[in-house]
């Protein structure tokens, strides 16, 4: 293999790497570090051609393939095989008439609020600035305003993939590749590129209310209640967190239980004020940042870690969340419950419950709420059985997961979970298209979905 990886290396434009070389650890490092991919060849993309040859050296060969731009959403790591490295594609362009921004596969989500914002547009971008596009998109992306805007992947005006064949198709609404591939990761090849449509939003109103220890059951069922008034204008998340020991945050906060309600609110700041009283009537805080702000500002809302760290994580999607779901919740995942977590509890609804008739592989849109649990850099090892506790403990009112929210290896990337991920149709016919696009399953370190036979 290595013969073959030198003889080869110089088809392509950008680097390659081999275990061994220089270079060859710092191109495969990503955000997460619990795992990593270890191939026997990087490739290190410029653009699509270097993808294309880099597919067909793998066919040829035949290899499995890995794609990494920024290394945040690792499922299942490559151990051998040939991995595209994508975080050189960065063209960016926006056309402000159309609302058309045409993505490379290794652009940023900072990247794109910063350059859309400059036209007075958004896109829907979720809450990490450091995440990449393409790869949330490609998991659905559940952004900052999805209940008033729905996924993020119906968005997509087109899709530039790179297929097991070698072949650079160019997908748009319609074509029986093009919504099987949003939502479903990178099953079916690699994107290149993709053309995203942005809105006209130059400002949100947004950011934390963080309550003490003694008030988080509290703030949970107050929340739960007053997430099923508000419009769908509104989108808004509520975290239970133990405070890590780490110098960054004040002494007086470490290891502090705590809960904290994120708004993002697509209005007037005096309509937000208005809408948010309810919550900061149940107690004082230690947190109140709630403002209106440029959107450019708006990765300040969720304020997500941007270095890279360990980290594991599991979901269940629920029909609702009754005070014995949030009773269950806690008791599986609180303090003296052994699971050092972050919990994340979402409301969905809205115009997440409406398909957008583009097709894309995003299903139990009934759903009213879905519970992420984050497992950090201590408690990696332990995650797998700690998520499945939670996991069980909401048993009862789940009816699937979401892809977008699944990371962590072992028994957290297990069939089971990713077809829950799907309607039982949608999954047999994304089964039917893998086994007709990639029956060998080239593209395999993923939430990977079985191809069907014939």
């Amino acid at each position: 293999m290595a013969n073959i990886a030198a003889q080869e290396s110089n088809t392509f434009t950008g680097p390659a790497f081999r275990p061994g070389d220089a270079g060859y650890d710092e191109e495969i490092a990503g955000f997460q570090t619990a795992y990593t991919h270890r191939p026997a060849l990087v490739v290190g993309a410029a653009h699509a051609e270097d993808v294309r040859a880099a597919v067909e050296y793998a066919a040829r060969h035949r290899l499995p393939v890995a794609v990494q731009a920024t290394g945040h959403g690792l499922s299942v790591a490559a151990d051998g095989g040939v991995l595209i490295s994508t975080r050189r594609m960065t063209a960016l362009d926006i056309d402000p008439d159309t609302r058309i921004a045409r993505i490379g596969a290794g652009v940023r989500a900072g990247a794109l609020v910063a350059a859309a914002a400059a036209h007075g547009l958004a896109p829907l971008n979720g809450s990490s600035p450091s995440v990449g596009v393409v790869g949330y998109l490609l998991g659905g992306g559940f952004g900052l305003l999805a209940r008033e805007f729905g996924y993020a992947a119906e968005y997509v005006r087109a899709i530039e993939l790179v297929t097991a064949d070698g072949r650079v198709r160019k997908l748009v609404p319609g074509d029986e590749l093009f919504g099987a591939v949003l939502g479903s990761g990178g099953n079916f090849g690699v994107v290149t590129a993709i053309e995203l449509e942005l809105l006209p939003v130059t400002t949100v109103y947004g950011g934390q209310l963080v309550f003490d220890t003694p008030l988080v059951e509290s703030v949970l069922e107050a929340w739960r209640g007053w997430a099923a008034t508000v419009s769908d204008e509104l989108t808004s998340t509520v975290v239970t967190l133990t405070y890590p020991d780490i110098p960054q945050l004040p002494a007086s906060l470490r290891g502090r239980y705590v809960a904290s309600i994120r708004i993002a609110y697509n209005g007037s700041a005096e309509e937000g004020e208005r809408l948010v009283a309810p919550l900061r009537a149940v107690g004082d805080r230690i947190k109140d940042d709630l403002r209106a702000m440029p959107y450019a500002e708006s990765h300040t809302i969720h304020s997500d870690p941007d270095h890279p760290h360990a980290y594991a994580a599991t979901n269940a999607m629920l029909s609702e969340l009754t005070p014995t779901a949030l009773s269950a919740l806690l008791s599986a995942s609180g303090p003296g419950s052994g699971a050092d977590a972050v919990v994340d509890i979402r409301h969905l609804g809205g115009a997440l419950s409406r398909p957008s008739g583009t097709g894309v592989a995003v299903d139990h849109r009934e759903a009213g709420f879905v519970v992420r649990v984050i497992t950090g850099p201590a408690d990696v090892a332990a995650a797998p059985a700690a998520h499945a506790d939670i996991r069980a403990a909401l048993a009862p009112w789940t009816i699937g997961h979401s892809l977008n929210f699944l990371y962590g290896a072992g028994a957290d990337a297990d069939d089971t979970q990713t077809r829950a991920g799907y309607a039982e149709d949608t999954y047999a016919r994304l089964a039917a298209l893998k086994g007709k696009y990639d029956p060998h399953n080239m593209f395999r370190f993923n939430r990977n979905i079985t191809p069907a036979t014939a």
